[in-house]
């Protein structure tokens, strides 16, 4: 069997390829990156968040071609149902499902305000009403998961899909200083923390190419 492939787009500026190679990851298949130019016209406009659709990450399987993180999540637990991408219980797989879905969908000034910059750094940064009104809602649903199934992470013991739907939303948390509470802010932290978080920052750091409408200050 062929080896499975993702594609991907900039590791410093790209939240949905973040989310779908810590899924992948998550899952424990062996994989092989392929990096899409941020030069490549429909990867520019899906990080500048003008495409109808996103198309990356996609991964390749066993004949099978996969996009949409929801659906990469989906299908890589059928593949690897140990894994724990999605909680033991049919109603934490449901609160799952839903709180990525929210994400997913969702938080739409929280994107185009505070975009994905790992390379970034900006202290005192004006986070504006509707963008915190994002805010508050991501930080209720870390609220509500880590009380209800008792942390560290989201959903219990184990990371699951939900921790990597929010990875980029801790990214963003960093970049911009973001105040936080002290549970959202130890979670956040945890996210970072890991070895997968660690080897995806180390590489954004090192990429070469910059999007200046993404690199200003706003």
């Amino acid at each position: 069997m062929a080896q499975a492939t993702l594609s991907i787009s900039s590791k410093n500026y790209s939240s949905w390829s973040l989310r779908g190679w810590l899924l992948t990851r998550f899952s424990g298949l062996a994989f092989r990156e392929v990096v899409v130019s941020p030069d490549d016209v429909n990867a520019r406009r899906e990080l500048l968040l003008l495409a109808p659709s996103i198309l990356v990450p996609c991964l390749q399987h066993d004949g099978i071609k996969v996009w949409d993180t929801l659906a990469i999540a989906e299908y890589l637990n059928e593949i690897k149902p140990k894994s724990g991408l999605l909680p033991a219980t049919r109603a934490a797989r449901a609160h799952c499902r839903a709180v990525c879905g929210e994400m997913h969908s969702g938080f739409a000034s929280l994107r185009s305000a505070l975009p994905m910059n790992l390379k970034g750094d900006f202290p005192g940064f004006k986070v504006w009403s509707k963008a915190r009104d994002d805010i508050e809602r991501i930080t209720a649903i870390w609220h509500e998961c880590l009380k209800q199934y008792g942390g560290p992470w989201l959903f219990g013991k184990k990371r699951c899909m939900a921790d990597a739907m929010y990875a980029p939303v801790a990214t963003r948390f960093r970049t911009y200083h973001v105040q936080l509470d002290a549970q959202c802010k130890a979670y956040a932290d945890l996210i970072l923390a890991t070895p997968e978080m660690q080897e995806w920052i180390t590489a954004a750091r090192l990429e070469s190419d910059d999007i200046e409408e993404l690199d200003m200050e706003f």
